[in-house]
């Protein structure tokens, strides 16, 4: 059995969000036709239309009436781009999922290189944009500064986290769970729960179309994002080990500033209503106590989180497919 799966050539879903992309669309689908028709492999294309406004929903219908390969995932309204990811990895069905931007910077003809990394054991390859053609002071010098940051905090050598172009093994994709901007942390989510990672460096081309529709203006989201990765990779699994840490050494504190307070008092005669150190005791009692609680109730939410739930961030208004894919309805038996 396992040779057999060896030797079968692995399917492909590429999974690209789409957010006013109205002008790629149509190139994007004939670049990704051209790739793989040289490929032979099964393959499907899952567009995730991120509450467009303009007119990419139609052009990706008349892509659906078309061509059998093409799916596309509507949203009611804008989630952002994690979201859009998240909804087409949930909605891919074969062996390597392909994540992409709609922009047409990211280069279709890098996917075989990707694909063939996979095959060659790897759970995850995640793209460098080494000659990067975004423009310098708002784009690459940000994103310079950000990997480093983050490559120094997580402990993970990367060197471009925002390549949005990743070849990944669907059974890791769908491990994962993405929300704010988590988007852009998927090798190291996926680094976390074992798989093997590879970076390679792939092309860039300059935007078209439009304007960047993820900016500079979610920086902040990202360093948010980036303590929380921290957070899940340290401590998720027991986060009393971070608070409760936190409250003892606040009780050490209130300990000793306690028995300072005293022993002033006793040998010295020092009016204990209005030593700061009496303060400080007091604060440090009630932090410690607010640690403590913050670390059982997180052990609590943990238990809750790995006892149920298949709760999404997005809600779908349609998924659209060429109606050979459309699923059979069987007609009820008349009575």
């Amino acid at each position: 059995m396992n040779d057999l799966r060896q030797n079968t050539p692995l399917s492909i879903s590429v999974v690209i969000p789409i957010h006013n992309e109205e002008e790629s669309i149509p190139l994007m689908h004939e670049q990704l036709e051209a790739v793989f028709s040289r490929m032979d492999r099964e393959y499907e294309l899952i567009f995730v239309d991120d509450g467009s406004t303009d007119t990419s929903i139609n052009e990706l219908v008349k892509l659906t009436e078309k061509d059998p390969h093409v799916v596309v995932v509507e949203f009611r309204r804008n989630y952002g781009q994690t979201a859009a990811m998240q909804a087409g990895i949930d909605e891919a069905g074969n062996d390597v999922i392909i994540t992409m931007d709609g922009d047409l910077q990211n280069d279709p003809s890098d996917i075989p290189m990707m694909v063939e990394k996979i095959e060659e054991g790897y759970d995850l390859v995640h793209g460098w944009r080494k000659n990067r053609q975004d423009a310098f002071i708002n784009r690459k010098l940000p994103s310079k500064i950000a990997n480093r940051i983050i490559s120094k905090t997580t402990g993970f050598p990367i060197h471009d986290l925002g390549c949005t172009l990743k070849a990944i093994r669907r059974e890791i994709a769908q491990e994962l769970e993405l929300y704010g901007e988590m988007h852009r942390f998927i090798p190291i989510l996926a680094h976390r729960r074992g798989a093997k990672c590879v970076e390679v460096v792939t092309k860039h081309h300059a935007r078209q179309f439009g304007e960047t529709k993820y900016g500079i203006g979610r920086t902040t989201r990202v360093v948010l994002d980036l303590i929380t990765v921290n957070f899940l990779l340290r401590y998720f699994d027991s986060p009393m080990k971070l608070f409760g840490r936190a409250g003892i050494w606040c009780g050490v504190v209130a300990a000793i500033s306690g028995l300072a307070t005293i022993g002033m008092k006793l040998f010295s005669g020092t009016d204990m209503t209005g030593n700061p150190l009496l303060t400080l005791t007091v604060l440090s009692i009630m932090v410690s106590l607010q640690f403590l609680s913050l670390g059982i109730l997180g052990e609590v939410c943990t238990r809750m989180y790995y006892a149920n739930s298949n709760n999404r961030h997005y809600a779908v208004r349609n998924i659209i497919r060429h109606r050979s894919r459309q699923p059979v309805t069987i007609p009820a038996r008349a009575a």
